[in-house]
């Protein structure tokens, strides 16, 4: 555990100095896989393993909302099933025979990362689980994520669940051109009803970043046992745009790329 912080510290105090991103310091860190793209100058800025197949947890639904986000209809009501929820562990908690409008349950997705709202979302805009996921690869493909194979719509370890860091900058740098997209990663809380009952649902963001970082615009955080702690990062400053990749982080994932945006803002514009 201490030589965990001493190699945060150290890069910490590496990067406030030299005002710049050290690979050695990146390399260094307990990571699986990490990418950082500067998206002002199109420029990868540091890059570890962006081959690597990983298991991508929640970042999955980056997929499924942009599915929905372009599908449109948003506002068009969905009959909550027993199918949709038969999920664990993170969930909105919807009842059977429930009508929640569709962008609602994009939100609650992509925000609270519930897994009902997900499987939801997917029987509303492919017609069926099968389906969707089918959309879900044909799409993968079409963006050239050539080494992803999604098999559901939420991020579980379930068959060959996987896809890579550079595949998933593909995903995010795909969604992030949609505004509508961008509107609900910057979220800290969204509120909406059952519009037959008014029960009310609040999904918070598990985004910490977001709060602890006020240039921080997105994108969405990652969990399984498999998976380990996942964040695709987006900060914007004084006309500057940076996006992170990071997979299985054994560092504290919010005050890393805290961390590497600020340096990115600050260096010349490159790769190291």
């Amino acid at each position: 555990m201490m030589n965990r912080y001493i190699v945060l510290l150290s890069l910490f105090l590496a990067l406030s100095l030299n005002a710049q991103i050290t690979k050695e310091g990146l390399d260094k860190l307990k990571v699986d896989a990490l990418l950082v793209k500067d998206l002002t100058s199109d420029a990868m800025i540091y890059s570890k393993e962006a081959l690597k197949e990983v298991k991508p947890a929640s970042l999955t639904k980056i997929m499924t909302a942009m599915l929905a986000i372009e599908q449109g209809y948003l506002y068009r009501p969905v009959v909550i099933t027993s199918e949709m929820i038969r999920v664990e562990p993170t969930k909105a908690g919807y009842r059977e025979g429930e009508i929640v409008i569709l962008e609602d349950l994009i939100k609650a997705a992509m925000i609270k990362s519930d897994n009902d709202a997900a499987m939801a979302v997917a029987v509303a805009v492919g017609g069926s689980v099968e389906k969707f996921v089918g959309m879900m690869n044909e799409k993968a493909q079409q963006l050239g994520m050539s080494n992803t194979l999604f098999t559901n719509p939420c991020g579980y370890d379930i068959g060959n669940h996987h896809s890579t860091p550079i595949d998933l900058l593909r995903l995010a740098e795909y969604a992030i051109q949609n505004p509508l997209f961008n509107d609900i990663t910057r979220l800290n809380q969204h509120t909406y009803n059952d519009i037959l009952s008014g029960r009310q649902f609040v999904a918070k963001t598990h985004n910490h970043l977001l709060k602890r970082y006020e240039y921080a615009v997105g994108v969405k955080t990652g969990y399984t046992s498999k998976a380990g702690p996942c964040l695709i990062a987006r900060a914007k400053k004084e006309g500057k745009d940076c996006l992170i990749i990071m997979l299985n982080s054994k560092e504290n994932r919010w005050a890393l790329a805290k961390q590497i945006f600020e340096q990115v803002f600050v260096q010349e514009q490159g790769k190291v």
